[in-house]
């Protein structure tokens, strides 16, 4: 047993591991790939809490690693592995379950490096997929994103069957492109070879755990408010998507790791959440005492075409998953988390 010194994350974690999902990892041995993201370090440490479930946590930072799982290094459940996912998976033990949520999510960086950023997602994708067959897993999630639904705009909520159109000629297209052929890719090792793959199609997803770097619009309102400092739009803020709380999100990734219908899609978010980014920051500056102001400059910040995207969560909650935490309590948990992990 081991505490976080950040009790806002530590008490998530605790009623997160209520979930009766849980049991059906004990005894075993899951992968998580990515595993100092935001996602993937609440896997790790929601597993470890729990106990009786071994964790093989796969890196590309030992030090960032080491920092991250500080608590739980003497974890003899943790076992931390650096690799390149770019590189084939060299573990040589038993694995029965894993989660693939290695990923970037800046958006910057999309613009900036856009060939590295397809070629990491459709490579590091395939060696999993050529892992997960090689040790006959039973069960992978791949983590994908809505960003694969193209530029949407629809008053209806998107359910997993649509396909919305992309720009390819769009460099920041790397990105949803190279999700949309990694997801063609599991499926295909579904059908092809019998892998035990399924997709999470994550909305925006934020919580304590979060990154002092994340540069989102959701982590940029919340250091503004902690920093009392007014909310700044570089857009006139129209694009609405629906959220999720990562302990939602985690609890919906291992309900599609352990219920999900191998080879298929299932889409996570807090349909009570839907809002515009402009109205997100509205609430945000009411509720915590902010400000907001406009800079409507040229630069290029890898921000998204205005979207109107909402997801359809049937599918997922036909296996009984459900969200808990409205989105006033998710900026509540983030901000108490960023002012005592970071002190911003």
């Amino acid at each position: 047993m081991f505490k976080l010194a950040n009790k806002i994350r530590q008490k998530d974690l605790e009623e997160l591991i209520q979930n009766p999902i849980f049991k059906e990892f004990k005894n075993c041995t899951v992968m998580v790939t990515g595993a100092t993201g935001l996602i993937g370090s609440e896997i790790v440490f929601a597993f470890l809490l729990y106990g009786g479930i071994k964790v093989v946590a796969l890196v590309r930072n030992l030090e960032k690693a080491k920092k991250i799982f500080g608590c739980a290094l003497d974890n003899p459940n943790l076992e931390i592995i650096v690799q390149d996912i770019n590189t084939p998976i060299n573990y040589q033990n038993s694995v029965h379950y894993i989660v693939h949520t290695a990923n970037t999510t800046s958006s910057a960086e999309m613009v900036k490096n856009p060939v590295e950023i397809m070629l990491t997602i459709i490579n590091g994708t395939k060696n999993i997929l050529e892992f997960a067959h090689k040790k006959k897993v039973k069960s992978l999630c791949y983590l994908s994103s809505l960003e694969v639904y193209g530029d949407v705009v629809s008053e209806e909520k998107i359910s997993e069957d649509y396909l919305g159109s992309l720009d390819l000629t769009n460099p920041r297209s790397s990105y949803p492109e190279g999700k949309r052929a990694a997801e063609c890719l599991c499926a295909s090792y579904a059908a092809e070879y019998g892998v035990r793959v399924k997709i999470a199609r994550l909305t925006q997803t934020f919580g304590a755990g979060i990154s002092k770097e994340d540069n989102r619009v959701f982590a940029q309102f919340a250091k503004s408010i902690i920093e009392k400092k007014d909310i700044i739009l570089h857009t006139e803020g129209k694009t609405v998507r629906n959220y999720c709380y990562l302990t939602d999100a985690v609890s919906g990734i291992l309900t599609i790791l352990i219920k999900g219908t191998d080879g298929e899609v299932y889409n996570i978010a807090n349909e009570n959440t839907a809002i515009s980014i402009r109205n997100m920051a509205e609430l945000a500056a009411k509720n915590f005492n902010s400000r907001i102001t406009f800079n409507l400059d040229n630069e290029n910040r890898g921000y998204n075409n205005y979207i109107k995207l909402c997801l359809d969560t049937l599918k997922l909650r036909k296996l009984g998953w459900k969200p808990y935490i409205d989105l006033q309590e998710m900026y509540r948990r983030t901000i108490l988390f960023m002012e005592a992990e970071h002190n911003v």
